[in-house]
């Protein structure tokens, strides 16, 4: 696959003056709530956070009422509500273009799509055996057997998109839409001791040091230290 550049974008300012909503989980357990602000930050969109916890009866009623599937994120924004982390990332994508979330050139915004919607739509072993979670940090950490195909396979998708695009991001010099949809893999990796060859690593490192991540770390760490019991998956 040939090389794809992708111009650097101007920090986005916000394209629309309606405030926005972003309802989200647990900033330390929940990776989708994750992908979600990350992907608003990125456009510029400006938004009032939303915290749910799922756990609280009248809270979960509350959920139910915005999204008949009971997940979160969910943005609202000048009269549209997404709720499917994906869906808010096309919309997005649509709305604010000039925030460059997909690459510029057609085979690399093609590709972008495809992993992300990987991530989106698969790896559910990986994210039973290692559920995201901030605050914990293992020296080592026996994955079984049903999740190494799901890492083997995130290790090709990186190794692939980095040695084609050049890094550090996964589509160049700028981070898209795939990087907010992986960052919490980078986190469950470092959580629980996955050994990753040097680019992957540095990869990893990257995102560590994104200052969206660092100030939703800031907010997950700050967070109490009990766990919502959830029956669907976040």
């Amino acid at each position: 696959m040939a090389k794809a550049g992708k111009a650097k974008v101007v920090a986005a300012k916000p394209e629309s003056a309606t405030k926005a909503t972003l309802t989200i989980s647990s900033k330390n357990y929940s990776s989708w709530s994750l992908r979600g602000w990350l992907l608003c930050r990125m456009a510029g969109l400006e938004f009032e956070e939303k915290r749910v916890d799922i756990d609280d009866p009248e809270q979960r009623q509350e959920l139910l009422l915005l999204s008949p599937s009971v997940l979160v994120p969910r943005l609202t924004h000048d009269g549209v509500t997404v709720w499917d982390t994906l869906a808010i990332a096309e919309y997005l994508a649509e709305t604010m273009p000039r925030a460059g979330l997909l690459p510029a050139e057609r085979v690399a915004r093609a590709h972008c799509r495809a992993v992300s919607g990987e991530m989106h739509s698969g790896f559910h072993n990986l994210r039973s055996a290692l559920p995201m979670n901030l605050k914990a940090r293992h020296k080592s950490f026996k994955i079984f057997s049903g999740a190494r195909p799901d890492v083997e396979r995130i290790k090709a998708i990186w190794s692939e998109c980095l040695a084609t695009y050049g890094g550090p991001w996964l589509f160049g010099a700028w981070p898209t839409m795939a990087d907010a949809m992986y960052a919490p893999v980078s986190t469950r990796f470092r959580t629980y001791a996955v050994d990753l060859e040097a680019p992957l690593a540095a990869f990893c490192e990257t995102v560590f040091a994104w200052p969206l991540m660092r100030e939703w770390t800031q907010g997950a760490l700050a967070e109490p230290e009990e766990i919502v019991e959830l029956d669907v998956e976040f």
